[in-house]
Order: C-alpha cells, then sequence, then structure tokens
C-alpha cells in the first residue's frame, strides 16, 4: 500500500479547487487546511492547470477527487486511467484518492453523469470484486463517496448505507460521507437523513463533503451553486459527533463566489458546529508531508 501521509489536522476545513480562485490561492494564501482537486481537470492535459495546481500543492496540502472511475461500470477497468491517476498523485503530494460509489460509463462511452446502482447482493459482489482490483493498482486504500441519487431499484437486498458498509467490510476501502448527498437524496426517498448518519461505520470515513442544493417541487437537485442548507450544516454537526471529528469539504461548482467569500461561508458556518481551533489562523502556509 501506498506511503503518502493522509493524516491532516482533525476536523481540518478544505475546499474544492476551482481555477478561478487559482490566482487568489496564491496572493492571499486563504485559512483553509487543505484542496481537495478535481482529478480529471489535471490529467490528459499540461500545461497551465498543472502549472497552478503545481504551484498550489507546494503551499497546501491537496486530496484527488474523480468523477469518471466508472467503479460499478460494467466495462474493463481503464488501467491507463489509474496508472495516469497515479502519477497525478506522485506529482501533487494528494494524500488520498476518492471517487463515487456508481457507474459513469458503457461501451467505452463516458456518459458525464453518476449513475445510481441497485443495491443487491449480486451488485456488491460485483463493486467489491473492482475495488478491489483498483485499490491494488493504485496500492491504496480508494475512498468512496455516496452520491445523489433520483431513482431507486425495486428488489434491493440493502439500503445505501448497509450497502456502503457491507462494501467496507469486503474491501477495506475508506468512505467519503457527503453530507448534503444525504440530505438530497433522503428528501427524494423519503429516508431519514439522521439515521443514515449513525449507521455509518465511522472508523472507515476519510472525510466529508457540505455543498448547496436547488429545492425544486418534487425533488432536490444536487446543484453546488448554492450557499450549504442549515439542514446541511445541522446534518454536518451530527455527522462530527458521530464520527470524533473528521476533516470537511466545501464543495462550489458553478455561481462561484469570490474566494474569500467560500472561505468565509467555510469557516463561519463549520467553526462554531466543530468547536475552538477547528479553524487555521489566517496567512498561515501549510506544505505537504512527504
Amino acid at each position: 500500500m501506498s506511503t503518502t501521509s493522509t493524516r491532516l489536522p482533525t476536523r481540518a476545513l478544505g475546499l474544492g479547487l476551482r481555477p478561478v480562485h487559482y490566482e487568489a490561492i496564491l496572493a492571499q494564501v486563504p485559512a483553509v487546511d487543505f484542496f481537495e482537486v478535481l482529478s480529471e481537470n489535471y490529467m490528459h492535459t499540461g500545461g497551465r492547470p498543472v502549472q497552478w495546481l503545481d504551484r498550489i500543492a507546494e503551499r497546501f496540502p491537496v486530496a484527488l477527487h474523480g468523477v469518471s472511475m466508472n467503479v460499478a461500470g460494467t466495462d474493463r477497468l481503464d488501467r491507463d486511467y489509474l496508472r495516469e491517476l497515479s502519477a497525478l498523485q506522485r506529482r501533487c503530494g494528494a494524500r488520498w484518492i476518492s471517487d463515487h460509489l456508481c457507474w459513469t460509463a458503457i461501451d467505452g462511452v463516458q456518459l458525464h453523469d453518476l449513475l445510481p446502482i441497485p443495491y443487491t447482493e449480486a451488485v456488491l459482489r460485483h463493486v467489491a470484486a473492482r475495488v478491489s482490483a483498483i485499490q491494488h493498482e493504485l496500492g491504496q486504500p480508494l475512498v468512496l463517496e455516496n452520491p445523489s441519487t433520483y431513482v431507486q431499484f425495486d428488489g434491493a437486498d440493502f439500503d445505501e448505507a448497509a450497502f456502503l458498509a457491507a462494501l467496507v467490510e469486503r474491501t477495506d476501502c475508506r468512505l467519503l460521507v457527503d453530507v448534503n448527498n444525504v440530505a438530497v437524496s433522503a428528501h427524494n426517498h423519503g429516508f431519514d437523513a439522521e439515521q443514515w448518519l449513525r449507521t455509518m461505520p465511522w472508523a472507515s470515513v476519510q472525510y466529508l463533503h457540505v455543498a448547496g442544493h436547488t429545492e425544486l417541487p418534487t425533488h432536490r437537485l444536487d446543484t453546488h451553486d448554492q450557499p450549504v442548507s442549515d439542514e446541511v450544516w445541522r446534518l454536518h454537526a451530527l455527522a462530527q459527533r458521530l464520527s470524533g471529528g473528521l476533516p470537511t469539504v466545501l464543495e462550489r461548482d458553478d455561481a462561484i463566489p469570490a474566494l474569500a467569500e467560500v472561505v468565509g461561508e467555510l469557516q463561519g458556518a463549520a467553526a462554531p458546529l466543530l468547536g475552538p481551533g477547528a479553524a487555521p489562523a489566517r496567512g498561515e502556509v501549510r506544505g505537504v508531508a512527504s
């Protein structure tokens, strides 16, 4: 397994790295503990995107978060993708690699969406085998996120939380609990978000996500273009109590405010919930551990 250090401060506060903030990050050195990098933005590319990442990774710890590993798909694993992902991790010193518990491609065609899976024993065996193969290729545990979903399949053997726990037991993978996705899916499907959180195997959870969503007449849509709702912050506080403290990343992917505003939302809403000392001192420069 990888020797890359995964350790970050307990209840560290992180942001999703977005190109609109590159210059401000280097100029302002914002008071966040780490940045989460969208893996595919820095793969199969060169020049300025990777150069920006190099400069930011010199000052802040980073983690990789992908959207196209096709973890639950039926296509052959893309080992070229996994090798390039490993090379990117080595380049930027990323603490861990995460993606989503979903499928994203079929017959070699990327669908650019995070598509839901049936929570059955057969699918669990299929996904567990693929996760084990991915972890062998990467040389480290894979961190898997619960996606937002808008449909459910008949004939399930597990609910989502139990499926995730069973997958951890069979593969020793790690989990990324997206608290906003829990709130979105709970509303869409009518389950209890707090109970979902209470059934998580918290010893195997690597970190948390929070984000904003859009309220529609019939459902919630995971848009990442709104401030984090009060409900999601309350669920986040519960997740922190249940876990004993985990790093948190705030995601914003559309209608992105200035860096100072995003940092202010993260610190202003999260820090009181996390307790004294959760937010780092502004202007502190942090290096990536070897």
